[in-house]
């Protein structure tokens, strides 16, 4: 009988320890990094439509629990044709950094998850004006803004250190004056590294 329970409380033990380590790889906390590519959608509200320029970037975070991180974000754009005509040609580039609370949600027995995210950005729409006839009317000019941004996205991970997300973003309204805003979102698809 003695021997029974040493046997049982040995094994409760060591479960007991099991379930302990396995909580604390849980949520040791989870440094990443990736990059990722995709599509910059402006929209003003008394032009027309603009092209959407392709953006790219790179990103970083820190998981706190398997559930709660935050994320910084830096995403560039291509230069894009604005318009264009006989005499003037405009194209915009942007550039949006962030910083986010993330929130994911793990589908239960899929390699699956949710993921949103909320914080602030900078967002800076820097516009160049050629003029065809002459140089000396060439102007470029910035604005930018700084308010809150977020998305909503899926995610997979392929293995427990590479995961893949696409998202869906919107970024902070630039005011351009005489009631004109400028407002942008954006799709990406990442990919990161965990470490």
């Amino acid at each position: 009988m003695k021997m029974l329970q040493t046997t049982v409380l040995a094994l409760a033990t060591a479960s007991l320890l099991s379930v302990s380590a396995q909580a604390a790889v849980d949520y040791a906390g989870q440094p990443y990094i990736g990059a990722k590519v995709g599509q910059y959608s402006p929209d003003i509200d008394d032009a027309d439509d603009i092209d959407d320029a392709t953006s790219y970037g790179v990103y970083g975070g820190y998981k706190f629990t398997p559930e709660f991180g935050v994320e910084a974000e830096y995403l560039t754009t291509s230069d894009t044709d604005v318009f264009e005509d006989a005499v003037e040609k405009a194209e915009y580039s942007a550039d949006v950094l962030g910083l986010y609370a993330t929130y994911d949600y793990a589908f239960p027995t899929t390699a699956l998850y949710a993921k949103g995210r909320l914080g602030f950005a900078k967002n800076e729409v820097n516009v160049d004006v050629t003029n065809k006839i002459s140089s000396s009317l060439n102007e470029s000019f910035s604005e930018s803004d700084t308010g809150v941004a977020g998305g909503l996205g899926l995610g997979y991970n392929f293995t427990p250190m590479v995961s893949a997300e696409a998202m869906y973003n919107f970024y902070p309204s630039i005011d351009l004056g005489d009631g004109d805003d400028f407002d942008a979102s954006g799709v990406t698809l990442g990919a990161h590294f965990k470490f």
